[in-house]
C-alpha cells in the first residue's frame, strides 16, 4: 500500500476571487493498492458523507483520468482517512481530486509532473486556486493562461502571521453559493478588488501588518454571500487587538481568520458570532501547510 496525503485549502482570501488560496494543516489521506475488486473504507471526519462504492469521488476521478490517458484503472483497495470538513469551504473536493490524480499517476506509472496534476485538477474543479494550494502548499497566487495552462506562484506565510478556520455546523453547496453572485460588476467594484488583491499579495510577501484589514476587503463575492451565511457581515466588520481581518473561506460557510502571533482569541470572537446565529461553530487552530500533496 502507498499513501497520498493532501492538505485542506482556503480560497479567495477576501479580494482574490478564484485567484488566491492557502493550504491548511488538515489532511485527506488515502492508502491505496491493487486488489482483486474495488474496496473503499472511510474513517475520520464526515466519514458518513463519503461513499464507499463506485460513486466515490476519488475512485470516479481516478477511473476517468485513466480513461482519458488511454488506460484502465485496475481495481484498488482504498483506505480513506479524512480530517477535512466536507462541504464547508475548506477544499474537501479539491483535495479529493488531487488525491485521485496522484493515485492515477502512481498506479499507472504515467510520470506526470506536479504541473500536469495541477492542470488536470484545475480543469476538473473549474478554477485553480484550491487545487494549486493542494499541489504546492503554502500561499498560492494563480491564473489560467490562454492555453489553459495554470500559472501558480507560491509564497511562504509571513513570520508572525497566523490563521484559524472557524467552521459553522452546516453545509453550503458551492453551486448554490456561486448562483447568488451577479452576472457582472461595475468598473468601481472591479478596481476596488484589483487594488486590494494586489495589496494583499504584497502584504503577504513582505509581512506588512499595516495593510490589514484593508487588504482583505472585497466587493465581488462576500457581500452577496453574506445573505446566506448568517453573521458573516458582522464577522467581516470585526476589529480586535491582533486581529488582521477575516475572509469567507472559499464559498463558505467557514471563515478564515488572520491574526498576529499571540492573538488566538480572535478566532473565539468569530465563533461567538456564529453561536449567536444558532447552529454554532468549531475552531480549527491550524498552521498554513508548507507542503503540497505527498505520496509515500
Amino acid at each position: 500500500m502507498n499513501t497520498v496525503r493532501v492538505p485542506a485549502s482556503s480560497a479567495n482570501l477576501g479580494p482574490g476571487f478564484d485567484a488566491l488560496a492557502l493550504a491548511l494543516g488538515l489532511h485527506l489521506e488515502c492508502a491505496f493498492g491493487r486488489a482483486d475488486r474495488l474496496r473503499i473504507q472511510v474513517s475520520g471526519r464526515d466519514h458518513d458523507l463519503i461513499s464507499t462504492d463506485e460513486t466515490n469521488l476519488i475512485w470516479r476521478t481516478a477511473a476517468g483520468a485513466a480513461r482519458a490517458a488511454g488506460a484502465e484503472m485496475p481495481p484498488l483497495e482504498i483506505e480513506i482517512r479524512n480530517e477535512i470538513p466536507v462541504g464547508k469551504g475548506l477544499g474537501s473536493s479539491a483535495a479529493a481530486l488531487v488525491a485521485a490524480l496522484a493515485i492515477t499517476d502512481h498506479v499507472l506509472n504515467l510520470g506526470w509532473p506536479r504541473a500536469r496534476i495541477l492542470d488536470e485538477a484545475s480543469r476538473l474543479e473549474g478554477h485553480p486556486d484550491n487545487v494549486a494550494a493542494c499541489v504546492l502548499g503554502s500561499i498560492v497566487v494563480t491564473a489560467t493562461g490562454c492555453n489553459s495552462k495554470i500559472q501558480a506562484v507560491r509564497l511562504p506565510m509571513p513570520n508572525g502571521f497566523r490563521v484559524a478556520a472557524v467552521v459553522p455546523n452546516y453545509q453550503l453547496p458551492t453551486k448554490k453559493m456561486r448562483a447568488v453572485l451577479p452576472a457582472g460588476y461595475s468598473n468601481a467594484d472591479a478596481i476596488f478588488n484589483l487594488q486590494r488583491a494586489a495589496l494583499l499579495v504584497a502584504a503577504l510577501a513582505t509581512g506588512n501588518r499595516d495593510a490589514f484589514p484593508t487588504a482583505l476587503e472585497d466587493r465581488l463575492h462576500q457581500p452577496y454571500r453574506a445573505a446566506v451565511v448568517p453573521g458573516l457581515e458582522e464577522i467581516l466588520a470585526l476589529r480586535a487587538p491582533g486581529l488582521l481581518g477575516c475572509a469567507l473561506s472559499g464559498a463558505g460557510p467557514a471563515v478564515l481568520v488572520f491574526f498576529e502571533r499571540g492573538a488566538e482569541r480572535a478566532a473565539e470572537l468569530v465563533r461567538q458570532i456564529f453561536d449567536r446565529q444558532g447552529p454554532g461553530a468549531e475552531i480549527f487552530m491550524v498552521p498554513v501547510e508548507p507542503e503540497g500533496y505527498t505520496i509515500t
